[in-house]
């Protein structure tokens, strides 16, 4: 052989190894087929979709990882995941389903307190976004039912777990819906005084200081409570709402030297 050919034959024989060289290396940074991929890649990688927004792939990883890993750890953090995600999708009642899935079959999870907090979140939230906004309503004047199953799923999480890191907020957010059941009540029973419905005023009114005594709302419950039974005739029940609130709110803004008009203030604009 000649000395052109030996080293054009040298020259080829370090490319095809070159070759070899990086075609190993590329296929080692392949992307690995999906079926081969562990409960913890793919938990992963639905991570990373849920912190990048991409909440439609990341529910499908995360329901992936249920599947692979059922039973295990990273399971039960999947379908949390899940479940946060579901409620950020404005899907709140698939949410509720799966927090009460978990919630059901996995009492002893590290993660319990989590779920039940979760759980109140979701419900403390509902309907508090852009339409409610638009239309001015708050808390004490929409459908008290989430309310009342937040305010449940914090006492929960409260009663359980009381040393949990969402044990404050989970009191506060309690102390907040308290205020806001008591105020809707009121709210209702001024609609009713309004229109001049006083039985069912003075009920809701009733309502509002038999439940919620400690409320804030209670001080307008007893005011509306005595107004009620005053056009009624019920003299008895006027003067005992009128001691009661005289007694505990003895500088009321609703006592005006024992005349008994409504209001202006709060009622003209209505």
């Amino acid at each position: 052989m000649s000395l052109w050919s030996h080293r054009r034959a040298r020259a080829l024989m370090l490319v095809g190894a070159s070759l070899v060289v990086a075609l190993t290396a590329g296929c080692g940074n392949a992307p690995k087929n999906p079926r081969d991929m562990t409960a913890e890649e793919v938990y992963a990688d639905a991570r990373a979709e849920m912190d990048a927004g991409s909440y439609e792939a990341a529910i499908r990883g995360f329901a992936r990882v249920e599947a692979l890993g059922a039973g295990s750890l990273i399971a039960q953090q999947a379908q949390l995941d899940l479940a946060y995600v579901q409620w950020r999708q404005g899907e709140r009642e698939l949410s509720l389903a799966t927090l009460d899935r978990f919630i059901k079959f996995n009492p002893s999870s590290p993660a319990f307190d989590y779920a039940l907090y979760l759980r109140g979140l979701v419900n403390f939230n509902d309907n508090l976004g852009f339409l409610s906004s638009i239309s001015r309503q708050d808390l004490s004047e929409r459908d008290q039912q989430a309310s009342r199953d937040a305010f449940q799923s914090f006492k929960q999480l409260v009663d359980q777990f009381p040393d949990s890191k969402y044990a404050p907020d989970a009191s506060l957010r309690m102390a907040y819906i308290v205020n806001a059941l008591a105020s809707h009540e009121v709210h209702v029973a001024r609609y009713y005084y309004r229109r001049n419905a006083f039985v069912a005023a003075a009920n809701r009114a009733q309502r509002a200081v038999s439940e919620f005594q400690n409320s804030p709302s209670s001080e307008e419950a007893l005011y509306i409570l005595a107004q009620s039974y005053d056009q009624l005739g019920l003299v008895e029940l006027r003067d005992g709402a009128d001691r009661v609130l005289k007694q505990n709110f003895p500088n009321s803004r609703f006592l005006t030297d024992g005349v008994r008009e409504v209001e202006k203030a709060w009622w003209q604009f209505w």
